[in-house]
């Protein structure tokens, strides 16, 4: 073999070499969700209310905007969680990502005001809760707060986790919002 094919060939193998080992753009599996807006918006018979938070930049200067109307009293309503990462564009819809990938997610609702409760109204594709639609139903009037969080790979099977319990949850937080909430 010649000289200048055995060279050619010996910086070929170099050059793949050192470009299928090159690691400077690693993929990243299941990156974690931006998320700067949750709308929770409640539809009752006698009308509805939007809970609704906006942080565009996140752990940046400029406090989140926080708002909520008041809701009736012995009321159900029903309610849908609206996610977004409104700080890119076009804005990407979160709530997409966390019904495909539902296994790895779950929603919980807590909240000190006496008599309202939450409960699911969706499932995983295995049958756990999800929480992106919901009931809420409001006791006699009254006055609190109502926290929602969203959990990433919640462990879905612990005690009381299939019941919106998050204390055995584990997993980490998406996003956690408390909201003052007026019952009237």
């Amino acid at each position: 073999m010649k000289k200048s094919n055995l060279l050619f060939l010996l910086g070929l193998v170099i050059c793949l070499a050192s470009w299928s080992c090159d690691d400077d753009d690693p993929e990243i599996e299941n990156e974690e969700e931006v998320i700067t807006t949750l709308n929770y918006t409640l539809t009752s018979a006698s009308g509805s209310a939007t809970l609704s938070f906006v942080d565009l930049d996140g752990a940046g200067a400029m406090d989140p905007v926080i708002t909520s109307g008041p809701l009736a009293a012995n009321t159900t309503y029903q309610g849908t969680i609206e996610l977004l990462n409104q700080s890119v564009s076009p804005e990407e819809d979160i709530t997409e990502e966390v019904a495909e990938e539902d296994l790895e997610h779950q929603m919980f609702f807590s909240s000190n005001i006496a008599g309202l409760s939450v409960a699911y109204n969706d499932t995983d594709s295995e049958g756990n809760p999800l929480g992106l639609a919901t009931t809420l139903t409001t006791g006699d009037a009254g006055a609190g707060t109502l926290t929602i969080t969203l959990r990433h790979e919640p462990n879905k099977s612990a005690e009381g986790v299939s019941d919106g319990n998050i204390a055995n949850a584990s997993g980490e937080t998406d996003i956690e919002v408390t909201f003052d909430l007026v019952v009237q």
